[in-house]
Formats: C-alpha cells, structure tokens, sequence
C-alpha cells in the first residue's frame, strides 16, 4: 500500500481525503460504510480514523462501595481501518495517541497495524478526557507527542522497547497535528512552532492543521513554518459549520476564532437549515482559495456526518 508522504511527492493536484469517528457502541460497521460511500466518488487518497480513550464511571456496589468500571463508547480504531481498507481498497491512517496507552500497548497496536498492512500513523497526544480537569499521561507512556514520534520511528529503525528483540524493521510514515491558531497550552506561536518542528526533525513526513476558519490564519501558519525550517507537506484541515450551537461548542472545545463575517451570518439565519447552507458555503469558499493556491490536500473533518462533505466536494473536486 501507498505511504502518505508519497502521494504529495510533485504533487499537480490538490487531493481530498477525510476524518471519520469510530461508530458508538451497538453500532454496526454498516452504518459507518453508508457514511463513508457517498465520499467515494470523490476518491480520498486517505481517510483519518479517531481513536476514542476508554473513559470510566464509579458505580455503587454492596456495602456502599465505588467500583470503578471502565467504559468503552466506540469500536477500536486498529480494526475499523482494517476493515474500511478492505472494503474500499482506500489508505486508512489511524489515530494513535499518547493518552491511555502505555509504550507496551503503544508498540503492541504499532505490531498490530504493521501485520494488517497499514504503514501511516497519525502521532498525536490526544487530549484530557472528562474526569480530567487537564490531559494526564498513561503512567508507564508518553507525555507529548514528540515522544510517541520517538518510538515509531524506533521501530522502523529495527528498535523494540525490549532491547534483546531483533525484530524486523516497520515502514510507517508518520503525520502530526499542526495548529494554525496555536495549541492552547503553548505560551505563543514561536515556542509550538519549535515543538513542531522538533518532531518533523524526530522523523514525522507531513502536518496536518486543526479546523480554522480564516484562511489567513492557515497561510500565515506556512509561512512560519517555513521560516522555521519545516519543509513537509502542510495539510489544510477544514470543517463545515452546520448548527447554530457550534458557534460556541468549537470555539471552546477546539480553542478556534470564528470570523466576525462568518458568526454575523449565522446569526441572521431563521432556521437550523440555513446555517447549514451558510457554514457548507463558507467551507465551499475556503476550499476554493486553498485549492487555487495549490495546497497538497483539502482534508475534512467529517464528525460523523458524511452529507456537508458530499456538499463541499460536489463544488470543489
């Protein structure tokens, strides 16, 4: 199968590829391919599968006692690229991240994707899960991405955690999370730009950015990263914006600015279809000037929800 990285080798074209969620718990694998169908005739050179963390709730038992129960909300991502892979002979890139996983289980699911086939990786150090007021690491795993970056590069140096292995060499090509508005916990742009730029060095191939709304924003963003010396392929990440909530849901979940032409808009709309209409149109329009200025791929984060995808792509691919 393709390597990532390969496909924005003298790239004439931009591509499309997409972000898809696991399906909740009782869901068949069914419902996610009538999802994912519609997307193929727009031929995604990828499709990105999230990795959910296990969360866990405490339940009373006899005597009065907590139990903590651990809570598993959606399939594993290794199997489901497995399957979509098979199913529509399409690069799956699973999520794997720092949160939940020891460097054992870490390893363990690198093994697993190597055996099934699937050589692309997205490192990334996923984030805080409810229970949590900030994100804490497995306590035998990695901190930050950086590190998860280490390890897979690692093995397909030959390099296992028991150092008496000799085991044979994996061939992932590694991607990871690029923030065009800055990660909220870093103190300013120039210090993220550094720990970018560390795990580019560390063996990561291409950069795929978190939402944003402004295109300005995404072009300053690669203007600074090639002053500071990265020179991958830097991966636009868009989503449409289709309820009337997530003018405040995204904002505060994913630490993102809406424009003040985009929330006016949405404002003045009259019913829940409307904002449909004017979040798919603004995406329409974003996808376009980063298309014409001939980014390597358009990726969209689909959030369960296949048709504003279908949308935006009908007007662009």
């Amino acid at each position: 199968m393709t390597k990532i990285c390969e496909y924005f080798q003298n790239v004439k074209e931009t591509q499309f590829s997409i972000e898809i969620l696991p399906p909740v718990k009782g869901e068949s694998i069914q419902a996610l391919y009538n999802k994912i169908n519609p997307l193929m005739e727009f031929k995604p050179k990828f499709v990105d599968v999230t990795y959910h963390r296990e969360e866990y709730v405490y339940k009373e038992c006899n005597g009065g006692l907590l139990e903590k129960r651990v809570v598993r909300k959606r399939p594993g991502t290794v199997g489901i690229c497995a399957a979509i892979m098979n199913k529509f002979q399409v690069e799956t890139v699973p999520h794997i991240i720092c949160g939940g996983f020891s460097k054992e289980e870490t390893e363990n699911a690198l093994i697993d994707l190597n055996f099934l086939g699937i050589n692309n990786v997205l490192a990334l150090r996923g984030d805080a899960i409810k229970s949590e007021t900030r994100f804490r690491p497995h306590p035998e795993g990695h901190h930050y991405a950086l590190d998860l970056v280490d390890q897979i590069k690692d093995l397909n140096d030959g390099k296992y955690l028991d150092e008496s292995l000799k085991g044979s060499s994996t061939d992932f090509c590694i991607g990871v999370a690029g923030y065009p508005e800055k990660h909220f916990e870093a103190p300013n742009m120039k210090s993220d730009l550094s720990f970018l730029k560390k795990k580019i060095d560390a063996g990561a191939s291409y950069i795929v950015t978190q939402m944003f709304f402004d295109n300005k924003k995404f072009f300053e963003f690669v203007e600074n990263c090639r002053a500071e010396g990265i020179d991958v392929p830097i991966i636009p990440g868009l989503k449409p914006l289709v309820n009337i909530k997530q003018l405040i849901t995204l904002p505060s979940f994913f630490h993102i600015d809406i424009p003040e032409e985009l929330h006016n808009e949405v404002m003045s709309c009259s019913n829940p279809e409307d904002v449909k209409k004017i979040g798919v149109q603004w995406c329409i329009h974003q996808s376009k000037e980063l298309k014409k200025a001939k980014v390597p791929c358009l990726h969209y984060y689909s959030m369960g929800k296949s048709d504003p995808i279908e949308a935006i792509a009908k007007e662009v691919f």
